[in-house]
């Protein structure tokens, strides 16, 4: 079971942007691997951590982790669980410098390890997934195609014809940056800047694959599967990590946004995690009172009216609602009781009814003990 990416990283959920940077370059110094070689259970903290950085610095991402936790993410996060080091840091490395690089390889420099190309990341992608009541309640898995750029199988993303098509960049040597030292009056000042040949990525391709035209990806299609978790609600939405668009030459994906919208019942209607349905019963039914079935959710549910039961009368029955996405709590369904009056009477049933008119059992009186319509609303409501 994954942990609160805010224990993770040591910061409350009010902790704002800079101090969950730096929470996350403390821990990530703390565990990184070539500190703790051959340390397992410390390599694991690493990507835990990235895994909780990657969330809770994306406004998007967090917001959703707030609400729903873990399950509002889809398919958890990016997963950092399958990728090295180095792919995490092709990433996040811009946010810890060259002294953590320095402290780790011994004053290198990020181009000692041989950088990564980054290349340019994919753009998001929303689509909209409708759920009917009994999706929503359950949990649902939604298998769509969607359209989109997707990584060149001929030259594998890298957008070369063939491997000496990309070649280390001349004028950074494939660190990405570019140092230039100035004399001051104040002594010699050194800067580091973006690698005007390569952009920042550390190779150049000197001769181009023919399907992609070098940029690594293709408009194309891929299906996927959509894990829904059970509790869903309107206007939600999911995220799908690496799902978008694919990057160009190597460029991180970009994720994949899912819109929840809730189908309109036939006979049902949701207030919260609570299902209503409104029960019209004839005026014998209530005086005999009646057993009677009424939809529910996941099918049919048996229901019994008492001899005396008012208009307006709520049933409730328990744990027959929605249920809570990342929670045991569950909703349960109400039943109004709307009793049906005749619009049209033969003579024979005019007769019958008027004998009755002055029976005192059939003249409106209060039921001791009975709560008014506005009471019964506030207890349920709150």
């Amino acid at each position: 079971m994954k942990r609160d990416y805010y224990e993770v990283l040591g910061v409350s959920k009010s902790a704002n942007a800079d101090e969950i940077k730096k929470a996350y370059r403390k821990v990530a110094m703390k565990y990184h691997p070539d500190r703790n070689q051959g340390d397992k259970e410390a390599e694991e903290r690493f990507k835990e951590a990235a895994e909780a950085y990657e969330v809770l610095s994306d406004a998007n991402k967090r917001s959703q982790y707030d609400r729903f936790g873990h399950a509002g993410l889809g398919n958890n996060g990016r997963g950092f669980g399958n990728m090295n080091t180095e792919d995490i840091f092709s990433q996040f490395g811009d946010i810890f410098g060259d002294d953590l690089f320095g402290s780790f390889f011994g004053g290198g420099s990020r181009a000692g390890r041989g950088r990564r190309s980054q290349g340019v990341r994919g753009t998001n992608l929303r689509v909209k997934i409708k759920l009917n009541y009994e999706e929503i309640a359950r949990g649902a898995t939604k298998t769509i195609k969607v359209k989109k750029y997707v990584t060149c199988s001929t030259c594998g993303g890298n957008g070369a014809k063939d491997k000496g098509g990309v070649q280390t960049c001349s004028t950074c040597g494939g660190s990405g940056q570019v140092r230039k030292v100035t004399n001051t009056f104040l002594g010699q000042m050194q800067t580091v800047t973006t690698c005007p040949t390569c952009n920042g990525e550390g190779t150049t391709i000197t001769n181009k694959c023919t399907t992609c035209r070098g940029e690594g990806r293709v408009y194309g299609e891929e299906t996927v599967n959509i894990e829904i978790p059970a509790g869903v609600q309107e206007g939600m939405q999911l995220s799908m990590s690496g799902k978008g668009n694919a990057g160009e030459r190597g460029g991180a994906p970009g994720d994949l946004i899912i819109l929840i919208e809730e189908e309109s019942h036939p006979f049902l209607q949701r207030e919260g995690l609570n299902v209503v349905y409104d029960l019209h019963i004839s005026f014998i039914d209530v005086v005999f009172g009646i057993q009677t079935e009424v939809p529910t959710i996941e099918g049919k549910a048996k229901i019994k009216i008492p001899p005396g039961t008012q208009s307006g009368k709520i049933f409730r029955l328990k744990g027959k609602g929605f249920p809570a996405i990342n929670s045991y709590e569950r909703g349960d369904q109400l039943i109004h009781i709307n009793v049906w009056t005749p619009q049209h009477v033969s003579a024979e049933e005019k007769a019958a009814l008027e004998k009755l008119q002055d029976s005192p059992n059939f003249k409106p009186q209060p039921i001791k003990g009975e709560k008014s319509f506005f009471e019964r609303v506030k207890e349920m409501f709150g």
